[in-house]
């Protein structure tokens, strides 16, 4: 019986997140990290050198899982491409503020690629 236990506990999946902290000057974080309980709590208490650790307090603001870092990742920097409103839109679950804004950037030439919608957009996601 242990060994199926242990069995199933490597075969479960490492999850990913991609997370959006508020940062005291109003100002966005976006990262990615495998133990987002963890990570933004080391954001909070300023044990994560550089931009939030000079913008303290931070609040959690918003975040989306995914099966793989790669994803977290490609997710992490499409959304640092975004503007503010953009991101805003996302974090309200406003999908076509979203895509709105995704059109009017690409009426005047941005490189940003269309598909990131539907990337970040899951019948699963969770509403929170």
């Amino acid at each position: 019986m242990g060994k199926v236990l242990k069995s199933i506990q490597q075969n479960k999946a490492k999850m990913f997140w991609v997370y959006i902290l508020k940062c005291s000057d109003g100002s966005y974080y976006t990262g990615h990290t495998d133990n987002l309980e963890i990570r933004v709590a080391q954001h909070k208490a300023g044990e994560c050198p550089g931009y939030t650790a000079t913008r303290l307090p931070v609040e959690f603001a918003w975040s989306q899982e995914f099966n793989t870092r790669e994803e977290a990742l490609s997710a992490e920097r499409q959304i640092k491409g975004w503007s503010r409103k953009k991101k805003e839109a996302m974090m309200r679950g406003d999908w076509a503020e979203v895509s709105r804004l995704a059109q009017s950037k690409s009426a005047h030439g941005s490189t940003s690629s269309p598909r990131t919608d539907l990337l970040l957009r899951g019948d699963d996601e969770d509403p929170n």
